[in-house]
């Protein structure tokens, strides 16, 4: 019997290892994502492409402007963070009503994916979005009192990370965890292992401004009760609950950008 143990307790910490060293392989699959980069579908007359020189490497961030801009008004903004298993051009169709609504839109690649240099963790990712609002808070064409952090999945703790440094008007976290250290009883290992926390409850219950959370009631990656746990520790957050999982959330695209605009309307953002 005491030999079995023995064999148990190294197997255990042997899976522990494994997991410890490779965790960051499973939380950012950045070498799994196909690359679409055609000239055409950057070069376009309504995006900006710049670089964000951050401590990790040269990241990259586009500008989507919005339609009927006015040279002379800055304009509120949006800064996206998306899910683990995306890149910013995955995204650029998807925010055209932001821009119909008269925002601008800043989409920030996450260390270590697509052209992008570095590796992604916390710490890489929040220096990369803290470079990143540094550099478009500061332009005459953006409003700085009207930004808004929209995180999707991963993207939440990329928000949130950005948040417990800078200011936001509103804050959207759409499919988002209350900790990455929630998710180690799933594989069977202790806590303190995880190298990216990404701590968002701690973030929010300090957030007094508008938080609008998203999620999905069938969600199999990220379970709903992870919103109903921020919903608990936000001072002002408001919850929308849609009957599907994690990547066919919202079913109704038409509905969802409603309640988008609804909340931005209740923010004073519009």
């Amino acid at each position: 019997m005491l030999k079995l143990a023995c064999w148990v307790a190294i197997i255990y910490v042997s899976y522990c290892l494994v997991l410890f060293l490779f965790q960051r392989y499973m939380l950012f699959p950045r070498f799994m994502l196909p690359d679409v980069d055609p000239v055409a579908y950057r070069a376009r007359p309504d995006r900006e492409i710049f670089w964000i020189n951050a401590s990790s490497g040269k990241v990259e961030t586009w500008l989507l402007k919005p339609q009927n801009m006015s040279p002379n008004r800055p304009v509120p903004l949006v800064i996206f963070a998306h899910g683990n298993a995306e890149r910013i051009e995955y995204n650029a169709e998807e925010m055209i009503p932001f821009q119909q609504w008269g925002l601008a839109i800043l989409l920030v690649e996450f260390p270590g994916y697509g052209r992008s240099k570095g590796s992604p963790s916390q710490a890489n990712i929040a220096d990369a979005f803290v470079a990143a609002y540094d550099r478009i808070s500061k332009r005459t064409d953006v409003d700085a009192a009207k930004i808004i952090f929209y995180g999707r999945s991963i993207g939440g703790g990329a928000i949130c990370s950005l948040l417990d440094q800078r200011p936001a008007a509103a804050v959207i976290l759409m499919s988002t965890f209350t900790s990455v250290r929630a998710f180690a009883p799933r594989y069977l290992v202790p806590p303190f292992l995880v190298r990216d926390p990404f701590d968002n409850v701690a973030v929010i219950q300090d957030y007094t401004g508008p938080l609008l959370l998203i999620h999905g009631k069938q969600d199999e990656v990220i379970p709903f009760a992870h919103s109903t746990r921020l919903l608990d520790a936000a001072p002002r957050a408001r919850l929308i609950a849609y009957d599907c999982g994690h990547n066919d959330c919202p079913p109704a695209w038409r509905h969802f950008w409603q309640e988008i605009e609804s909340f931005l309307r209740q923010a004073k953002i519009l």
